[in-house]
């Protein structure tokens, strides 16, 4: 599991980005369980992933509306396969409109650019 913590952070909401090897929706559940184990990341207002499987496209808003998708698209587009990105996010009590889908997209961008090989 590889997560980079802190990584952006706007009218005190925080985000943090994560991922791992996933091939199913099983290993999706069993990866965020094992996510959600560090308190931190439990009490999250929204986990919010994506996968691209060999056998179809996963993914879960957590209540952040459309978010799922930007990153289903941002791993399409790097061809990234079988492997789950989440991206955290602690809401910091201002809403952020728009914003939030570029703090999306930037956690996924620094994601890939740390753990691509």
């Amino acid at each position: 599991m590889n997560v980079l913590e802190n990584i952006i952070s706007d009218r005190g909401s925080r985000y943090a980005v994560s991922g791992g090897p996933c091939t199913s929706s099983e290993e999706a559940a069993a990866f965020l369980k094992e996510l959600k184990r560090r308190k931190k990341f439990a009490k999250a207002t929204h986990n919010t992933w994506a996968c691209l499987t060999h056998d179809s496209p996963l993914k879960n808003d957590d209540g952040e509306s459309g978010a799922g998708m930007v990153i289903l698209r941002m791993l399409e587009r790097e061809g990234v396969r079988d492997h789950i990105v989440v991206v955290t996010r602690w809401y910091g009590g201002k809403h952020l409109g728009g914003d939030r889908f570029r703090h999306v997209q930037e956690a996924v961008r620094l994601y890939l650019q740390e753990f691509s090989d």
